[in-house]
């Protein structure tokens, strides 16, 4: 039996807006400082609460999962993605606004296949080839025609995010990072011209989805609240980055999507050909949109390292910076000269 505190006024909540009873807190999927997900069970079966977590101290923390809510309504039944069961931005229900979506029963992989799989090649390439084909299905969203046409800016969508990152780190720099600047620089001048406009995820990878849990293959792309309207290859670059074999090792972050770092895995390159025809979109720029993933993440996380220096955040994750920020700086740099 449930004795969670949201359990009473959300059960009342969904009872009376999405028609499922007798719902309750059965545990949390997730939490620490990203958002909260927890799993619902009701009378009617399963569902996913997502909301800020508790101890947040910014008024606008929910905005992120508002806009998983407005993506999720709107690309109902052309991707793989879970349910939008409904929203509530009353604070008064559980203290902040929470999302409610369908449960997807997967398994979220990141360096171990799940023990149902053969742990051969072929299952990995199964799911890489899956991912691509679903990034590409993400791409062709119809995004005016389904109430996303005011969803974000994608006017110099590339140039507004490395002169944001490149400016945030000037303010705050807590060690020497000549390439963080060195390969600003160089992005900004190698910046594609009219490249395409989409539905971009903005944090797609393995760990970002979920697979089935008895065979190799994408049950669901989850955690939207990044998405935008924007240039779609950079969700391209984002996913390719990780996968596969790595300019370094150990490679900055190694564990995320580490099960694909393995002899005879398919290349990244016939993984973006693969969404190119898919998506009709040219290829012509990877080294840009590779370098700039590798620089890009880099340019945000060394905000947590910089927390982990001022003595603000003590994890094994932000100490890993000290190494794993220079690390996709240097993968970076390799992008921009094509090694990859």
């Amino acid at each position: 039996m449930s004795n969670h505190p949201f359990d009473e006024p959300l059960a009342a909540w969904i009872a009376k807006e999405v028609g499922m009873p007798g719902a309750r807190v059965a545990r949390a999927l997730s939490g620490g400082n990203a958002n909260l997900t927890l799993l619902l069970e009701t009378d009617s079966g399963p569902l996913v609460l997502r909301t800020p977590p508790e101890n947040t101290i910014s008024v606008t923390a929910h905005r992120g999962i508002e806009r998983e809510a407005t993506v999720l309504r709107a690309i109902q039944g052309l991707v793989k993605a879970p349910k939008m069961m409904g929203w509530c931005e009353d604070p008064g229900v559980i203290g902040r606004p929470f999302l409610l979506v369908s449960h997807v029963d997967g398994v979220a992989i990141t360096d171990t296949l799940p023990p149902a799989y053969p742990d051969t090649v072929d299952s990995v390439n199964r799911l890489g080839e899956d991912l691509i084909d679903e990034l590409g299905a993400i791409h062709r969203v119809p995004w005016r025609d389904i109430g996303l046409e005011k969803f974000g800016n994608p006017d110099n969508f590339l140039q507004r995010q490395i002169t944001r990152w490149q400016s945030v780190r000037a303010e705050t720099p807590v060690r020497e990072l000549p390439l963080l600047q060195e390969l600003a620089d160089w992005l900004l001048r190698n910046l594609p011209a009219n490249g395409p406009v989409g539905l971009v995820h903005g944090d797609y990878h393995l760990d970002n989805t979920l697979s089935h849990q008895d065979r190799p293959g994408l049950a669901a792309v989850i955690d939207w609240e990044l998405a935008t309207i924007g240039d779609p290859l950079a969700d391209l670059g984002l996913f390719l980055m990780f996968w596969g074999p790595r300019d370094l090792d150990p490679p900055g972050f190694r564990h995320i999507q580490a099960v694909s770092r393995r002899d005879g895995i398919i290349s990244r390159r016939a993984l973006a050909e693969r969404w190119g025809t898919a998506t009709g979109y040219p290829l012509g720029k990877l080294d840009f949109y590779l370098c700039f993933a590798f620089w890009r993440l880099a340019a945000i996380v060394e905000g947590a390292y910089a927390l982990y220096c001022q003595g603000k955040v003590d994890s094994a994750y932000a100490r890993g910076l000290e190494y794993d920020v220079p690390a996709l700086l240097a993968e970076a740099e390799a992008a921009a000269k094509g090694r990859w």
